[in-house]
């Protein structure tokens, strides 16, 4: 705040509490030299939620004591740590080899979260949100976010998925779509070998690479009985 403010600010205390006037010309000159020293770096407003004047009369309104610069600088503080609390640097335009723009766009943005000026930059749900159009026609195209160069490096090491996925492109249905009655494994989640020791406890429940031949034959029989449910309704 610039002298001008700092004064309609001292006024506008002043106002709602009568003790913070200076009648006599000296002391409003000090005070208002002291007030600007200490809030010089606080704006009176931003366009995104501060307002020392609600600073003032929150202070005003809940303690018994005189408002100082204090009052209005720590809830300063506060608000801008919880904008620079919430905010992610987005990547900036500026060319990565010019390290001197590309360190001058963080910065700049940063001081604008942090005063006011600009809104926090968060990062984007992954849930709840509607999809890029092009991003959507890509996946469409491809078939998958994963390269096929990758998926077919990841096989040897997620065997389970890999059988699944297989076995839905050659048209079989997918028997990871219903439950096990074998070994109780849930929708979505790839069957477990249990082995069943001479007191009657399993041992064992490792990964298998292909489902229980019940849960095939389940997932057959409810994949045969898709294209007649509409007929039938």
């Amino acid at each position: 705040m610039d002298r001008r403010e700092i004064a309609a600010l001292l006024a506008y205390i002043g106002r709602l509490d009568p003790r913070t006037i200076r009648t006599d010309q000296g002391e409003a000159r000090d005070q208002l030299a002291q007030w600007h020293e200490l809030l010089a770096d606080v704006p009176m407003a931003t366009q995104h939620g501060w307002d020392a004047r609600v600073a003032a009369r929150q202070h005003i309104r809940l303690s018994p004591y005189q408002v100082l610069p204090a009052d209005i600088a720590r809830p300063w503080e506060s608000y801008r740590r919880d904008r620079l609390g919430r905010h992610t640097d987005p990547t900036p335009s500026a060319d990565p080899d010019d390290q001197a723009a590309w360190t001058a766009e963080l910065v700049g943005t940063r001081r604008a979260v942090a005063t006011g000026a600009a809104q926090p930059v968060q990062y984007r749900q992954l849930a709840g949100r509607r999809i890029d159009p092009r991003l959507e026609a890509r996946l469409k195209q491809v078939g998958s976010c994963i390269p096929p160069e990758a998926r077919a490096a990841l096989a040897p090491f997620r065997r389970a998925r890999a059988a699944r996925e297989a076995a839905i492109a050659q048209g079989q249905p997918d028997a990871l779509s219903v439950r096990c009655e074998w070994c109780e494994a849930p929708i979505g989640e790839p069957c477990r070998r249990q082995r069943v020791a001479p007191d009657g406890f399993a041992r064992g429940n490792a990964v298998r690479d292909k489902p229980h031949h019940c849960r095939q034959d389940l997932a057959a029989a409810q994949h045969a009985q898709e294209p007649s449910q509409p007929a039938m309704a």
